[in-house]
């Protein structure tokens, strides 16, 4: 597989882009039981985006396993052969790769949280934007109580979707709002970035004692109907309308409640990362 992933600058109007091999496009696809589109068209992006997130957990568990946390090609090793997840600075990337080598147009969109009606820090986050047929459409699997399909770009139509209604407006610093029924997600930027430009936030979200990936320990997949998700030793599975919670008793119930519900095998449990102001996360 190759060794580099760049995005565009300032100044320049391509991208040097990193293709995964053919037989990596289809252990991917596999991976996330899809079939390969024959156009990279929008039908074939909503498929493989709905896909991906049935598939692959929003998780930190490397976070709290002292893993190394990668954002270029490794990390598709992780999502295909470890069978893993994990945050938006991960599955995002691989996505756009995978994307990427089946022909889409796609480019990294930074992007800033709302928590608790403030806005976090500059990247933050990392969405995809994806273009088609001189349309742009905002791709996110990395969020947790993201869209199911893509969201189009450049309409402030309430849009409807099986996780909710989506509206994406204009911000006043030039960002664009993303909310879900009416409460604020995150602010994306559509702007020029590398990879890169995202290790010194990563290195915040490793080592700094108020990073909500330090303070939650979580694993969590939506369903056709619901979610399913772990927080340390809390399952908690949604269906519909109905929501049933229960603590695990034993290290072995939990490790066999993330092989179970996600598909990941462990040797150990995470250990959860102690100091600090714990953040709250919701997957509702």
């Amino acid at each position: 597989m190759p060794s580099t992933f760049s995005q565009d600058s300032p100044t320049t109007s391509r991208r040097a882009v990193s293709l995964l091999d053919d037989t990596t496009v289809t252990a991917y696809l596999d991976r996330i039981s899809a079939q390969r589109p024959a156009q990279a068209n929008l039908d074939s992006l909503r498929t493989l985006q709905m896909r991906h997130l049935l598939s692959v957990p929003f998780e930190n568990l490397g976070y709290h396993l002292g893993e190394e946390i990668h954002m270029d090609e490794r990390v598709v090793d992780k999502i295909v052969k470890e069978r893993r997840g994990g945050g938006c600075y991960e599955v995002n990337p691989a996505l756009s790769l995978l994307l990427q080598s089946l022909g889409y147009d796609v480019s990294l969109m930074p992007g800033r949280v709302w928590i608790n009606g403030e806005l976090t820090a500059p990247l933050c986050h990392l969405a995809l934007k994806v273009r088609i047929g001189g349309r742009s459409w905002l791709v996110d699997v990395g969020f947790g109580r993201n869209s199911r399909y893509p969201l189009r770009l450049g309409t402030e139509e309430v849009q409807a979707d099986p996780h909710g209604r989506f509206h994406v407006s204009a911000a006043d610093d030039g960002g664009i709002d993303v909310r879900a029924n009416e409460t604020l997600q995150y602010r994306v930027y559509d702007v020029p970035c590398r990879i890169s430009d995202f290790v010194p936030t990563l290195w915040w979200y490793r080592t700094a004692p108020d990073s909500p990936f330090l303070q939650n320990l979580f694993c969590s997949l939506p369903t056709e109907n619901g979610r399913v998700t772990l927080k340390e030793d809390q399952l908690t599975h949604i269906a519909g309308d109905k929501r049933e919670s229960r603590r695990l008793a034993s290290d072995e119930e939990i490790l066999a409640a993330y092989d179970k519900w996600f598909g990941i095998q462990l040797e150990r449990l995470p250990v959860k990362a102690a100091g600090g102001t714990t953040v709250p996360m919701s997957f509702d």
